[in-house]
C-alpha cells in the first residue's frame, strides 16, 4: 500500500484508501464522499486526521480500534452534528475468537512404549524384585539402578532418545528394580525388614546368574549409583565400568538423615503428601523446576502422586539414610572399573559427587558435570548420551560411531523407518587393542 494516500487533502485519495481496507466496507466510505458544502469542508481536517492514524497504524501494526482512540482527542470543539455526521465511519473491529471447548492433556503413565522390554521377575535371598529386560540377551549387557521415588521407567527418556538407539544395537538393557518400587507393586508387609544398601548390591548377583550374564557395565542414579558402586567393590571381576550420576560414597550426614527420616515417617503415617512431593521435586530437580522446564515438573508432580507407593518408598528411603561409608580411597582400596561420575550444575548433589571424585583413581575416572539443569537424563539427555558414548568408546567397548551415520539414523528414526539397510549405522563390539597404558 502506497504512502502517499492523502494528495492535497483530496477526497479521491481517501476513497483510494477505503479500497484497499478489507475491514472498512466501501458503501460506507461513499456515503462519507457524499458529503456537500459546510458539513464537508468542516469535516475534513478531522478525516484528513484520521487518515493520518490509520496509516500510523498499519505501520506500526496495530488494530483500527487502537487507532481510532486517538481520534476523539485532536477534536475538542465538535459539536453534535459534527458527532452524527462521524458516526457514520464505522470501526469495524476484528472478530474476537472465543474458546468454547478446551480439552485437557495430562501427562501418560511413564511406561516403555518398545514392545520388545519384558519384565520379568527374579527371585533373590530377600525376596522377588522386578527386571526389565530391553534388547537381544546375546548381546552385551547394561544394567540399570534408579533413584528414591522413581523406577525403571524413569530411564524410558533417555533410552530411547535417538543417540542411545543409535548406541544400543549392540546392547541389551537390564533395568533392576528395588523391592516394592515398581509401578502397581503390592505394599510390603508391616513386619517385612527392608535389605539394606549391602544386600540390594547383593541381590544383583542373582540377576547376573538369572541371566546368565557373566560382566556388565553399570548405569546407575543416586541410590542406584551407590547400589552400583559397592557391587563394583565387592565383585570387580564383574564390572567393565560405571556410569553414576549423582552417586554419594560417604554415609548420610545429619541434616540428610533428619531430611529422610522426616519424610519416610509422612509417608507411612499420611502417605504422599504435598511437603514429601515437594522434597521428591528438590531431591531431583533442585530449585524451582517449575521455571525452567512447567511440564516435565508438573508431569513428575502427577507421577509422584498417582504412581508411588508411599510405604514402600518409605521404606527404601530409611535404607538409603542408614548407608554406610564405601570405605575407598585414592590412594589404597578403589573401585577398579573405570567410572564416568556425572552430575549437574543444579542438582543438590554436586558437593557428593566431588567428594566421590576424590577418592577415585584419576586414571581410570572422569568427573563431569552438565550446565543448565538437574535431572540430567530428562533435561540434557542429549549430552548425557554423548559423553556416555564417548565413555564407551575411550575404553574400547565400541567402534567410533561417525557423526553422518548418526544423522542418517536420527532421519530414520524421525521418519519412523527402522528398517535394516546398508546406509544404517553399525556399531561392532571390539577389544581394547591396547594392553597397557602408553604415557606420552
Amino acid at each position: 500500500m502506497e504512502r502517499d494516500w492523502l494528495k492535497d487533502g483530496s477526497y479521491t485519495s481517501l476513497e483510494q484508501l477505503f479500497k484497499n481496507m478489507t475491514i472498512l466496507k466501501k458503501k460506507n466510505a461513499k456515503r462519507v464522499i457524499r458529503f456537500r458544502g459546510k458539513a464537508r469542508r468542516r469535516l475534513e481536517p478531522f478525516l484528513n486526521q484520521y487518515v493520518k492514524n490509520t496509516h500510523k497504524a498499519f505501520a506500526e501494526e496495530r488494530t483500527f480500534d487502537e487507532a481510532f482512540k486517538q481520534f476523539p482527542a485532536i477534536m475538542p470543539t465538535v459539536n453534535s452534528e459534527e458527532t452524527a455526521l462521524l458516526s457514520l465511519l464505522p470501526i469495524d473491529s476484528m472478530d474476537d475468537i472465543e474458546l468454547k471447548n478446551i480439552q485437557l492433556q495430562f501427562p501418560s503413565v511413564r511406561r516403555f512404549s518398545d514392545s520388545s522390554c519384558q519384565e520379568l521377575r527374579v527371585h533373590t535371598d530377600r525376596g522377588d524384585i522386578m527386571v526389565a529386560v530391553q534388547g537381544d540377551r546375546s548381546k552385551p549387557a547394561i544394567l540399570t539402578y534408579h533413584d528414591i521415588g522413581l523406577n525403571y521407567t524413569s530411564f524410558q527418556p533417555f533410552f530411547n532418545y535417538v543417540d542411545m538407539r543409535a548406541l544400543l544395537e549392540n546392547f541389551c538393557v537390564y533395568h533392576v528394580n528395588a523391592p516394592g518400587q515398581e509401578e502397581g507393586a503390592p505394599t510390603l508387609p508391616e513386619d517385612y525388614v527392608y535389605p539394606t544398601m549391602e544386600e540390594l548390591s547383593n541381590q544383583l548377583n542373582y540377576v547376573m546368574v538369572h541371566f546368565a550374564i557373566k560382566s556388565f557395565i553399570g548405569f546407575g542414579v543416586g541410590v542406584g549409583a551407590n547400589i552400583l558402586a559397592r557391587f563394583a567393590l565387592i565383585n570387580p571381576e564383574k564390572v567393565d565400568a560405571l556410569a553414576l550420576i549423582n552417586c554419594s560414597s560417604t554415609q548420610a550426614g545429619w541434616i540428610e538423615w533428619a531430611s529422610h527420616k522426616m519424610n519416610s515417617r509422612a509417608l507411612r503415617s499420611r502417605g504422599m503428601t504435598p511437603a514429601v512431593i515437594d522434597y521428591l521435586m528438590w531431591y531431583h530437580f533442585g530449585r524451582c523446576p517449575e521455571e525452567r522446564n512447567p511440564d516435565l515438573a508438573q508431569m513428575y508432580r502427577t507421577y509422584f502422586r498417582r504412581h508411588v507407593n508411599p510405604g514402600n518408598l518409605a521404606m527404601l528411603v530409611e535404607s538409603y539414610a542408614r548407608r554406610s561409608d564405601l570405605g575407598i580411597a585414592r590412594d589404597s582400596a578403589s573401585i577398579r572399573a573405570p567410572v564416568l561420575n556425572l552430575t549437574a550444575a543444579l542438582s543438590p548433589h554436586v558437593d557428593q559427587t566431588v567428594s566421590f571424585n576424590a577418592r577415585l583413581h584419576p586414571a581410570n575416572s572422569t568427573w563431569m558435570k552438565i550446565s543448565d539443569s538437574a535431572m540430567v537424563l530428562e533435561e540434557q539427555p542429549g549430552k548425557i548420551s554423548e559423553a556416555f558414548r564417548l565413555f564407551l568408546q575411550g575404553e574400547g567397548y565400541v567402534a567410533p560411531l561417525s557423526p553422518t551415520k548418526i544423522v542418517a539414523f536420527r532421519r530414520l528414526s524421525d521418519a519412523g523407518r527402522r528398517r535394516a539397510c546398508r546406509h544404517s549405522p553399525v556399531i561392532r563390539i571390539t577389544e581394547n587393542p591396547i594392553s597397557e597404558a602408553v604415557v606420552c
